[in-house]
């Protein structure tokens, strides 16, 4: 019987849009807002100050989605023309080209720039009058230059495999780029390259800064190049973790001279996130200091990276020291900084995300929901901090979320898997998860061996072993939430989409922890997803898994569709039928294995719907059919 108190499934999904990239220009404050009520539509939206009524300035069908390497990312680029006006370059997912928006018009009519095309991750180029950014044609990717005026792309270079994230220096003169190739994703190995203009404005020149490839003995990660006035400052785990570094007057860079890189605030923090998608952001310059945000063991912090005096480096040993800033958030993304103004995505346990603005002279600080909580404070359950042995009796963490009322060990119990599966769980409020809690079910959001957050080698540890430490940290999560006396064994359940999907079907193919599964657009067949899966992602697994084919045998050992016969539970399915990443056939050919079988199965498909659900109609029902599949299978 369901709680009075419990949270409704269309209060929880379907309605508070997505913020992404906030982006600070002529002190008006810019972002995106996906919406699930429009059926996932991007708008751009923006404010001068938080008193001021967001103007929507690309209504009705205008979509801003980018689609290269499929998870897009970077679909606008706000700036000034030459002359000037204040412009946005975004892609319209309607017609795939790029439009041109005057933002000081009093009726702005956007303006096609650019022929179709997978465009996305740009910027503009004020001197010379043009968006450069990545077009993604034929295989590869390629930075180029598009006038302002509009026109066909032009090539300033052409990426050995992948790019993105490029930071033009203030003088103009110099591009910083990321590049990485294939079997690498650009978490294990990438590379930061820097070039310069020729009077013509194409890339002259280009040498490799820093990072790692394919030929290094060990793997380097480089993350956000930033221009700091005549310097370029690029998060770098050479040392284990995700730290700033600064490559001093790199605007004036020989292309002989030495480069030598200042490591500005070593510690065991992440100041990067997984470049799944262009637009990310976690450090940003003001015009006179750095900013940045910080993943300390699974929580973010937002700082002041402040220079000492050269007296006071002899004591600590670096240039910088770190300076919280007093701000009750501790889950950060998309960070941005103009002229002594700040902005970033910030909630914690019991806020929604929403824009926090920060006046970094007075301290002020002022934050906007995205959509109002819907709870009370004291009715919303606060994530504990787990800390259990894993896999290999590693110290392995986890966000605990007790259920209404307490758990206890007749509680039933919800083990989550993120996605990615180098992705992490966060400690912002998540009203999917509460949704559970109010209902009186126990959430273990499990940071598994593989998450971001706690370094390099935690990372590593799923390397070659996907399927294998994701799933045994899962189990050990559950099983340390039991022996807590805080759930019932007989009432675990076990949730994820994507790579949290492959982890949901492996852990019940290959544990006897779990007595029901959720898995949305999860992958069922190893071997499927290395011969038929998007650019992006082609060899992904090489990693995760072994190279294909030569270790088929393993792709086979732990693919859940080879063991079917080895769940001996029931599970829901979802799946977008417009799926590019993990076809639709992987969860047919899944669901009626275990029909076969006489396991009890739901398949719901959704024929509008890819990778990840956008329209809010379909959220809502993923979230109820879970829910009761769950409540009706563990007689509650």
């Amino acid at each position: 019987m369901e709680s009075p108190g419990a949270l409704p499934a269309a209060v929880v999904v379907g309605k508070t849009p997505s913020l992404r990239e906030p982006q600070l220009l002529d002190g008006v404050l810019h972002w995106l807002e996906q919406r699930p009520h429009e059926k996932g539509r991007t708008t751009l939206v923006r404010r001068t100050n938080p008193d001021q009524v967001p103007e929507e300035l690309t209504p009705g069908a205008w979509n801003l989605r980018s689609r290269v390497h499929d998870y897009g990312g970077g679909a606008c680029a706000l700036g000034h023309r030459a002359d000037g006006q204040a412009v946005a370059v975004f892609s319209h997912d309607g017609d795939r080209s790029l439009w041109l928006l005057e933002l000081e018009s009093r009726d702005p009519q956007p303006r096609r720039l650019s022929p179709p095309g997978a465009y996305g991750g740009g910027l503009i180029d004020p001197a010379r009058d043009r968006w450069i950014g990545v077009m993604e044609t034929n295989g590869r990717d390629q930075l180029v230059a598009i006038p302002l005026k509009g026109g066909d792309p032009q090539l300033l270079l052409a990426a050995a495999d992948f790019c993105g994230y490029p930071a033009l220096s203030p003088s103009g003169a110099c591009l910083a780029w990321v590049e990485w190739q294939q079997p690498f994703m650009p978490w294990d190995r990438s590379q930061l390259r820097l070039g310069r203009f020729d009077a013509g404005g194409l890339i002259s020149g280009s040498r490799l800064v820093a990072g790692s490839d394919g030929c290094d003995d060990r793997g380097v990660s480089v993350f956000q190049p930033l221009w700091t006035g005549p310097h370029l400052v690029v998060a770098n785990d050479r040392h284990g973790f995700w730290n700033l570094e600064r490559l001093n007057n790199a605007d004036h860079l020989g292309a002989k001279a030495p480069v030598t890189w200042q490591p500005l605030l070593p510690m065991q923090g992440d100041f990067a996130m997984p470049q799944w998608v262009f637009g990310m952001s976690t450090h940003a310059w003001d015009g006179e200091q750095l900013l940045a945000t910080a993943c300390l063991q699974g929580r973010w912090q937002l700082g002041r990276v402040e220079e000492l005096a050269d007296g006071d480096t002899a004591g600590s040993g670096q240039p910088c020291r770190w300076h919280p800033l007093d701000i009750p958030f501790d889950d950060l993304a998309g960070l941005c900084a103009a002229e002594g103004r700040l902005a970033c995505i910030a909630s914690n346990a019991t806020t929604p995300p929403g824009l926090l603005e920060l006046n970094l002279r007075t301290s002020r600080w002022h934050h906007t929901p995205a959509a109002p909580c819907p709870l009370a404070a004291e009715a919303i359950s606060a994530p504990e901090e787990l800390w259990f042995q894993g896999y290999g009796d590693r110290p392995t963490h986890a966000w605990y979320y007790p259920p209404s009322g307490g758990g206890h060990s007749g509680s039933p119990l919800l083990v989550k898997g993120h996605s990615g599966p180098t992705g992490m769980a966060r400690t912002g409020l998540n009203l999917g998860i509460q949704f559970w809690t109010s209902r009186g079910w126990g959430v273990v959001d499990v940071n598994y061996g593989g998450s971001t957050g706690f370094g390099r080698a935690y990372r590593e540890r799923l390397d070659g072993q996907w399927g294998v430490v994701d799933v045994a940290d899962c189990a050990a999560a559950a099983q340390a939430v039991v022996a807590a006396g805080k759930a019932s064994p007989e009432r675990i359940a076990i949730e994820g989409g994507s790579a949290g999907g492959f982890t949901t079907l492996a852990a019940l193919c290959f544990t006897d922890v779990f007595r029901a599964g959720g898995c949305r657009y999860g992958v069922a067949d190893l071997s499927a997803l290395a011969i038929d899966t998007h650019r992006f992602e082609a060899r992904y697994l090489d990693g995760l898994v072994g190279p294909w084919p030569a270790a088929k045998t393993t792709y086979d050992a732990r693919s859940p569709l080879q063991h079917a016969d080895r769940i001996r539970c029931p599970v829901i399915f979802f799946q977008g039928l417009d799926d590019q990443v993990v076809p639709a056939e992987q969860t047919e050919r899944m669901a009626l294995a275990l029909k076969a079988n006489a396991i009890p199965v739901e398949v719901h498909l959704f024929p509008d719907e890819g990778h990840g659900f956008r329209n809010s109609d379909t959220q809502i029902h993923v979230l109820e059919a879970t829910e009761a599949f769950f409540r009706r299978h563990f007689r509650l």
